[in-house]
Parts: C-alpha cells; sequence; structure tokens
C-alpha cells in the first residue's frame, strides 16, 4: 500500500527532486529567503522545516544527520551556528510562503517566496 508516499510532483525523477530540495534548502540556509516556483516552496518548507529541529541541538549525531540531508558543510555550520540557536524557543513553524503576484517571465509560472520566520 502507498499510504502517506506522496510526494509534490515537481515534474522530475526522484533523483532529480532530492538533488533539487538539498539545494534550496542549503540557500533558504544561506541567505534566509529564496524565490522559485509555488510547488517547489511547498515542496521543500517540509524538508526545511525538519532540518531547523535537527539544527536546534549541536551534537556530532545532529550534524552528520544534517551534513546526510544537505551535503554541505558550508550550510550545516550555518545551521548550527545561526539558525539552528535562533529558533531554540520555538516548536515548528520557522518558515513562510508567500505568493508572488505576477507569474515567472517565460512561462508566467506561479512564483513565490519561502522565507525564514523572525
Amino acid at each position: 500500500m502507498r499510504h502517506q508516499n506522496k510526494k509534490h510532483s515537481i515534474g522530475t525523477t526522484s533523483a532529480h527532486r532530492k538533488s533539487l530540495l538539498k539545494n534550496l534548502a542549503a540557500e533558504i540556509i544561506d541567505h534566509g529567503k529564496i524565490k522559485t516556483t509555488h510547488t517547489k516552496c511547498k515542496a521543500v518548507q517540509g524538508y526545511v522545516e525538519k532540518l531547523i529541529t535537527i539544527g536546534k541541538i549541536d551534537s556530532i549525531h545532529h550534524r552528520r544527520l544534517a551534513y546526510m540531508k544537505l551535503n554541505n558543510p558550508e550550510a550545516v555550520k550555518k545551521l548550527f551556528e545561526e539558525v539552528g540557536p535562533r529558533f531554540k524557543t520555538r516548536n515548528g513553524g520557522y518558515t513562510r510562503v508567500v505568493k508572488v503576484a505576477d507569474g515567472r517571465v517565460g512561462d508566467n509560472a506561479k512564483m513565490s517566496f519561502i522565507a525564514l520566520v523572525d
């Protein structure tokens, strides 16, 4: 049975989707806010929320878990030194998705910002 196995349909293969989520999550941690299509924002939101929850406790085990999910040492370092401690007292809801009124120029795709709260 396929209960709770639905992934966001980004229109790519599973390997490309995993790579895309890792790169988008690293960019959100790096810059605090990015602009991309609405579907990608919704897909990466849960991924980043789980990473920030991991980043709240600084231990070797949690760093290794984060590195497995990000595969980017600079992003892992920033996650544990800046982003994680910032949300120490918050129990979830670390990101917000804000829709942009205009579509993308080439194909008029719905665009959104995904940003860290605060």
